[in-house]
């Protein structure tokens, strides 16, 4: 997973509440066993509209998602976030997440930040306004910047630390790969390995 400290990018606005992880990646899609080539599949249904916000040229090449509130409801399929990923997103801006999705983001490296919806709001309009606007979201400071707004944002040390350190649940387990080889090594020979 790849760390993540500060990034600086353009954001996209989907100002739609309740948007579930079947709008996200719809199940016909779910077919690979990778967990990559998602993006081209990202907000199928929707993208037939040629007026889809994601189908016009501003925004091509943005790498923050602001939108509305229970942003990934629904299933709990991580493709919805490989998508999302796949396609260039490195954040997503909203009032709220669903809790398992926004679990799912932070395990790939995908931050979700959840902020007051006035303030989301704030951060549409002025992107509405001028797509060339970007934002900073600096993890290490916890504050996102840009449009005339710096404010900051939550999250548990934990996640921040893996995020920081870009630690997914594999790499965290071989942070100890010492004290595991020396735990099998100590082992009677008759017991199973693995």
């Amino acid at each position: 997973m790849k760390a993540f400290r500060v990034h600086i990018g353009r954001a996209v606005v989907l100002d739609r509440a309740d948007v579930d992880t079947d709008q996200i990646v719809p199940a016909e899609h779910l077919k690979r066993i990778e967990r990559t080539g998602f993006g081209p599949f990202l907000f199928a249904g929707w993208r037939e509209d040629p007026a889809f916000v994601l189908n016009r040229p501003e925004a091509r090449g943005a790498t923050i998602l602001l939108a509305g509130p229970n942003f990934g409801s629904g299933s709990s399929r991580e493709h919805a976030v490989w998508a999302l990923e796949d396609a260039g997103f490195r954040v997503i801006v909203a009032p709220s997440f669903a809790d398992i999705f926004r679990n799912n983001c932070t395990k790939v490296g995908l931050l979700p930040i959840a902020l007051p919806a006035e303030l989301v709001r704030r951060l549409m309009d002025a992107v509405e306004v001028n797509p060339s606007t970007e934002l900073t979201i600096d993890l290490e400071a916890r504050t996102v910047t840009g449009a005339g707004l710096e404010t900051g944002f939550d999250i548990d040390d934990f996640t921040r630390r893996r995020l920081l350190e870009g630690l997914d649940d594999i790499g965290l387990t071989l942070r100890h790969e010492d004290a595991i080889a020396a735990y099998e090594a100590s082992r009677q020979a008759w017991s199973p390995t693995v």
